[in-house]
């Protein structure tokens, strides 16, 4: 009952085999070749891969698990109760107000979710793959154990080839970490140049980047430390992927989420490969989260941002809001927030179901109460709308983008305390977005420019953590969080499997 044993049984339940006359295969006499033969001449290592890369899909594009841990918990989104709609047992209220339990089952969910991908990467790795697809595979591994050790701090972890049978050993924070910089650096060579929608070289030095500008986080995530070693190999990481000259910044900012934005995007380093019309994952979320029913696309009126992220941009800021040649036309929706009067591509303004004008209001509660539970809250349109490809958009989703290579170089350079240089790389990008000047850089105000460059793009917690800010009250969230609050929950169903693994405190 070894891994690969286990590996055949599921293999010929599910038919991933690459040859075509699958019965006759089976009729021979078995006893001519081991399993573990068998299993490496008829398993095709495409068919695994492909299904390591849509493992990814539900947590990260789904407009809840991983995605709503990382923003539901902080200042840029809320999911107000409006009435009857979107209570669904308060389990988007407990996330912002930092009130879940243990048995929160987003965050279950989510976790299973992630280790699922850890387990199918690693099952990969059985088998007679190129150099390539190992490192492809690895690489996605250590992405997910990453976001695991970041959320949970503890990763369930097995060596390829080890027994099914025994529970899998765990890693914990600074250890989980290491691996994870330790994988990145051995699969380098291996790694192709891109496409950015394939595991590539740039985007393992992006995810380096993050390992290094997180690692003294993750040693001690309510005192966190930057020590110069690992800052200076943030700078050095970044120098590396700019000195490519592959990436530059985006004359128009949302080109970075459009529909074609694996054409038309300059920024773009890593991202999820959807495909409109056909295969993708639910990243039509993005806008059906927040839109209204009465606009086009017909939306689900449910989660808003605040109005502090909303109320830092300047006026002239592209990011804060801008038409969009194939969404404005044809619905009248502009690209970055919806806030007052709606409109369709006439200038004809819309109504809610009520017949009451569709006027999207600063004020948004967590619980919202009285006559206008269909307006409240500023609405986020990151991603472009696509109108062609039905329920599978095809706007690639961004895991990393060139902005942020610059941005996390800013940061290590403050924090090495050359804050002139960091603001230099700030401004730079500011100017681009249409935005002024910052006089000076400090942790506050770098902090919010990542707020205003990467709203909505699933790194919010990890940023607030870093830069001791999490816990602390904000819009909406009044109290102070207790220190637990830094880590989820390892959920009941895993804790049952695997003696491993051990509750994280507080819970």
């Amino acid at each position: 009952m070894k891994f690969k044993t286990l590996s055949l049984m599921f293999l010929l339940s599910t038919g991933i085999f690459s040859c075509t006359n699958l019965e006759e295969t089976l009729n021979e006499d078995l006893t001519k070749t081991s399993a573990e033969e068998f299993l490496n001449a008829n398993t095709d290592v495409n068919a695994l891969l492909k299904g390591c890369y849509d493992g990814l899909r539900g947590p990260f594009q789904d407009q809840a698990n991983f995605w709503a841990a990382e923003q539901h918990t902080t200042d840029e989104t809320l999911g107000p109760t409006r009435g009857g709609d979107w209570d669904d047992n308060g389990i988007w209220r407990v996330l912002h107000n930092h009130t879940w339990t243990a048995d929160h089952s987003f965050l279950s969910a989510t976790f299973n979710q992630l280790l699922q991908v850890v387990f199918s990467t690693t099952n990969l790795l059985n088998f007679n793959a190129s150099p390539q697809q190992k490192a492809e595979a690895r690489y996605l591994r250590a992405f997910i154990m990453f976001s695991v050790a970041d959320g949970w701090n503890q990763v369930p972890y097995r060596q390829p080839g080890e027994n099914l049978l025994n529970a899998p050993n765990v890693l914990k924070g600074a250890e989980a970490l290491d691996f994870v910089i330790s994988e990145l650096n051995a699969i380098m060579g291996d790694l192709p140049d891109g496409p950015a929608n394939r595991a590539n070289k740039n985007g393992a030095k992006g995810l380096l980047m993050r390992a290094y500008l997180n690692k003294g986080t993750f040693a001690d995530r309510a005192n966190p430390s930057f020590p110069k070693a690992d800052m200076d190999q943030v700078i050095a990481l970044a120098d590396q992927i700019i000195g490519t000259n592959k990436y530059s910044l985006d004359d128009n900012y949302f080109d970075n989420f459009a529909p074609n934005n694996d054409q038309v995007s300059s920024e773009n380093i890593w991202t999820a490969e959807n495909i409109g019309g056909s295969s993708s994952g639910n990243v039509r979320s993005r806008w059906f989260c927040t839109l209204h029913y009465n606009q086009n696309p017909s939306g689900w009126n449910g989660f808003t941002t605040l109005s502090d992220l909303y109320d830092s941009f300047e006026g002239s800021d592209v990011r804060k809001k801008a038409s969009y040649a194939g969404m404005t036309d044809i619905s009248g929706i502009n690209a970055g927030f919806l806030i007052g009067q709606q409109k369709d591509q006439n200038g004809v303004e819309l109504d809610d179901r009520k017949g009451n004008k569709l006027a999207y209001t600063r004020e948004v509660a967590a619980i919202e109460t009285g006559n206008n539970l269909e307006v409240t809250g500023i609405r986020v349109i990151k991603y472009p709308i696509d109108y062609n490809g039905g329920d599978n958009a095809d706007n690639d989703y961004v895991y990393l983008r060139y902005a942020d290579v610059l941005l996390m170089k800013a940061e290590a350079q403050m924090r090495n305390g050359d804050a002139g240089l960091a603001l230099t790389i700030v401004n730079d990008l500011r100017t681009k977005r249409g935005a002024t000047a910052l006089a000076s850089l400090n942790a506050d105000n770098l902090l919010a420019e990542r707020g205003r460059e990467l709203y909505w793009e699933g790194n919010r917690r990890t940023d607030m953590i870093r830069f001791g800010k999490f816990l602390a009250p904000f819009q909406e969230k009044p109290n102070t969080s207790g220190p637990e609050r830094l880590l989820f929950p390892i959920p009941a169903a895993a804790l049952a499997v695997n003696p491993n693994l051990e509750q994280n405190a507080g819970y």
